[in-house]
């Protein structure tokens, strides 16, 4: 076999059309070799004998596309100093474009033998664990374009590649479960019906199933358990894992383009699936330790902020490097529009403080690809201070947990929670305003993968985990839900119209709220967990969306219809803040928002302070829209009065005198459908209308 130098970068598997460049970084290798794998078991090693600033590289003539790989790194097994090299244990390549196979749990893929942690263990992991492989980066992407949606336009649905497809009617049985599910016509037809922009799938890097949990006949279903931050998980592709997977990933982000749809990735930099000291050995931790994962002062353990046993060490420069190609392949190559980032507190970790201003940011704000994309914060970890919503750079949106906590107070009855609640409905000026941003920096949400469903969000009081394995001790505990008068699963009417009603509460206080919107996959008819609040571990009927046999139910209309009452109108989608005032150049002198009793009177600090105060009308502004559009024209648009009735009673509202003669009813939660059917009630200024216990309703006035 004919070996070359090769050059140094880029870093990974290079297939030119007539061979393939390997290199790898380790700085702990004494040496390392290139195994190319071969069907029958065996393989054949060829060492990386040139070496440029601690990368090790080569040039293969003849490996094509398909060609599986590993490395084995020869050097010290010293815990003690936080080196972990064992050339017994074939490695991922960091950057593998795809990866075959899956890990089959034993000794064999871990550093140690069980009986004796201290030992280092020489069983060969090869016939045990995943291999990397070459792939044909070639991809006809026709005249693919990124949708580039405008955040105010923005509607977020975040779904799970499998949950979301796998149990579709209209899909043919072998694609269920796969990325081409995704790119599948009946699945975008929902999705652009609905009025979707941007799909945010869940982890899709090639993850691990967890050895304790295989080992208890259970699966890593959420995918939060990285080992590939180039390659699209294999057991999602339907062709193959022999590169296919990334043909197929292609694909579906053709077709999902070509509907107008963004793919946004939820993916998780801040720690990899080799977990702690008692981990297995599968990449990272074999090529060079103490490069890419945080050590405590003793180097044989690893910090933990993500709770998963290690943290990515976010100041190493090797580590940043990593991060970054990683997403610009992602938007380069396979052509996806924006990140949600797991955990991204720990992002910002150099040491022990969560710095904004940390190296990470620092590159990501420079990066000209990476910069223009959607880049969405989980602006949280488990380390001390890592609960840090809106404390992210100006170029940051992020999930904002407070819209969620406080929307969800409000519908179950909790006191002392309308203030708060409208800073959330209007942007949540007090998190983001300060640092330049704009309403647009909150993505608003509900509900999401992780916790319960809507459905079960107005179902149960208590989480009921059980199937998980962990006694229900797994999950959270404090939710904020409220089960109506039953918990779990009732034939009570009175419950279930409850319930159906508090549903569309939510969807509308989400579709009416300033921000960008973020609906969890299924909730739009209702799915149900059955009150496991955690299924990251259910890979199978208890998570994955049950669709129903109609797509014509009740709560998928309204909420279609509460997603195109926000793109049909401007005022419910400001790209700026509100000024409590007139806008300067209208002739409406009436301010931009207004807040209002149920009596009519405009709120006072005392009312905004009562522990009873649950209910209360918002007046907002078509005629006083400060910003500008594309052209620099002026944007106008219809009025609406917002009439919120979180209380356990009817409650009569009166329409305020001077702020429009003439409106009409649009939406109303209390019926069934939640939108009056044809043309709604017509009420006039000074009327007076009764809201149902805990419903909402919005009026209209023509601009």
């Amino acid at each position: 076999m004919q070996v070359w130098p090769g050059e140094a970068y880029p870093l990974g598997a290079t297939y030119d059309g007539a061979g393939t460049n390997f290199a790898v970084f380790t700085e702990a290798a004494d040496r390392v070799e290139l195994c190319l794998l071969h069907d029958d078991g065996s393989e054949t090693a060829v060492e990386l004998r040139e070496s440029d600033a601690f990368v090790r590289h080569a040039y293969v003539p003849g490996v094509m596309p398909g060609q599986r790989y590993g490395f084995r790194v020869h050097g010290p097994y010293d815990p003690g100093r936080g080196l972990r090299c064992n050339s017994a244990k074939l490695l991922l390549d960091p950057y593998a474009k795809a990866i075959s196979g899956s890990v089959r749990w034993g000794e064999e893929v871990y550093g140690y033998h069980f009986g004796a942690p201290e030992r280092r263990n020489d069983l060969d992991s090869a016939p045990h664990t995943m291999t990397s492989v070459v792939i044909n980066p070639y991809f006809d992407w026709g005249d693919d374009r990124p949708p580039r949606t405008e955040y105010h336009h923005t509607v977020i649905y975040e779904a799970h590649v499998k949950g979301l497809t796998m149990r579709h009617p209209g899909l043919p049985e072998e694609l269920r479960g796969t990325y081409a599910a995704l790119a599948h016509p009946a699945i975008i037809e929902h999705l652009t019906k609905l009025g979707v922009t941007a799909l945010e799938l869940m982890p899709v890097h090639q993850f691990v199933n967890d050895h304790r949990l295989v080992d208890m006949g259970l699966n890593n279903y959420w995918g939060y358990n990285t080992i590939g931050f180039f390659a699209p998980h294999n057991a999602y592709a339907s062709w193959g894992d022999r590169g296919q997977q990334v043909l197929e990933f292609k694909s579906a982000v053709r077709a999902l383009h070509e509907a107008g749809i963004e793919v946004i990735l939820d993916v998780v930099y801040n720690h990899t699936a080799e977990g702690n000291h008692l981990g297995p050995t599968l990449s990272f931790k074999g090529i060079d330790n103490p490069s890419y994962y945080r050590l405590t002062e003793d180097p044989r353990y690893y910090m933990d902020t993500t709770g998963t046993g290690n943290s990515l060490l976010m100041r190493s420069p090797h580590v940043l490097q990593l991060i970054m190609d990683s997403l610009r392949y992602w938007v380069t190559e396979m052509h996806v529009d924006g990140f949600r980032f797991d955990l991204a507190a720990t992002l910002a970790r150099q040491f022990h403080e969560v710095d904004r201003l940390s190296s990470f940011f620092d590159l990501v704000q420079q990066d000209p690809v990476v910069s223009q994309v959607k880049l969405i914060a989980e602006p949280w970890d488990v380390g001390e201070g890592g609960y840090q919503v809106g404390n992210f750079p100006p170029l940051w949106t992020e999930w904002n947990g407070k819209y969620r906590d406080t929307v969800r107070d409000l519908w179950r009855g909790e006191q002392r929670t309308l203030a708060e609640f409208a800073s959330r409905l209007t942007g949540s000026s007090d998190l983001y305003q300060d640092d330049g941003r704009r309403p647009l920096a909150s993505i608003n949400f509900v509900t999401c993968h992780d916790g319960f469903t809507l459905h079960d969000l107005v179902s149960y009081n208590e989480k009921h985990n059980t199937a998980n394995g962990e006694d229900n001790r797994d999950g959270e505990s404090h939710n904020r839900s409220w089960n109506c008068g039953a918990e779990g699963e009732t034939d009570d009417s009175e419950v279930l119209r409850l319930r159906a009603r508090q549903m569309r509460n939510f969807i509308a206080t989400l579709m009416l709220s300033q921000g960008v919107p973020m609906i969890s996959h299924g909730d739009e008819f209702a799915r149900t967990q059955h009150g496991n609040n955690n299924a990251y571990c259910q890979d199978n009927e208890l998570s994955w969306v049950d669709w129903p046999e109609s797509l014509e139910s009740d709560l998928l209309e309204f909420t279609r219809a509460m997603v195109w009452l926000r793109r049909d109108h401007p005022v419910l989608r400001r790209r700026r803040f509100f000024h409590g005032r007139p806008v300067e150049g209208t002739h409406d002198e009436l301010s931009d928002i207004a807040w209002f009793t149920p009596e009519g009177g405009e709120m006072t600090q005392r009312d905004w302070n009562s522990a009873q105060a649950s209910a209360l009308t918002v007046f907002l502004n078509g005629n006083a829209i400060s910003e500008p559009g594309p052209r620099g024209e002026r944007i106008t648009d219809d009025s609406f009065l917002l009439m919120f009735n979180a209380s356990p009673a009817p409650l009569d509202f009166l329409v305020p005198v001077d702020h429009g003669r003439q409106w009409q009813v649009v939406v109303d939660t209390a019926r069934p459908e939640g939108v009056p059917p044809g043309a709604g009630a017509k009420v006039a200024a000074g009327d007076r209308i009764t809201l149902a216990d805990r419903s909402l309703a919005v009026l209209q006035r023509p601009a």
